[in-house]
């Protein structure tokens, strides 16, 4: 078991640990931007429904360390991190599918292109820290 306090803390569980809180606060925004379309496509409800569960199972990985939540945890942070290139995919689509299509108005009011690759960035931090604090 890793101690509680934060001293002595190694960087790789500190880097779990603000990867979990920024897959949360992704959760948040995604959860705003899609509700405000309605959810329109059925894709639109992987990044609310697996946010959160990935976020809490790296709070998980950071109060306790074990292997086997380790192991989940690096199995859904590559999960999402394709799930995000999915996302960045599909908003890249959809800002060609407004009037005009890839011009800049279209870039500034439609999906947002860039947010689904913070997820990706965010998995893949979750995946180096794990890796690095001793693997699976």
């Amino acid at each position: 078991m890793i101690g509680v306090g934060w001293t002595g803390w190694p960087f790789e569980r500190v880097a779990i640990l603000f990867a979990s809180l920024g897959f949360l606060l992704i959760f948040v925004q995604v959860t705003l931007f899609h509700y405000r379309q309605n959810f329109r496509h059925w894709a639109q409800w992987v990044p609310v429904i697996a946010l959160p569960i990935l976020a809490l199972t790296g709070l998980w990985v950071t109060a306790s360390g074990t292997a086997g939540v380790r192991r989940v945890f690096a199995l859904l942070c590559a999960a999402d991190a394709l799930g995000g290139l999915y996302g960045f995919f599909l908003h890249l689509r959809g800002v060609g599918q407004r009037v005009d299509g890839y011009r800049l108005q279209n870039f500034l009011v439609g999906p947002p292109v860039v947010l689904p690759l913070t997820i990706t960035a965010l998995s893949v931090l979750g995946l180096l820290a794990v890796y690095w604090s001793g693997g699976l």
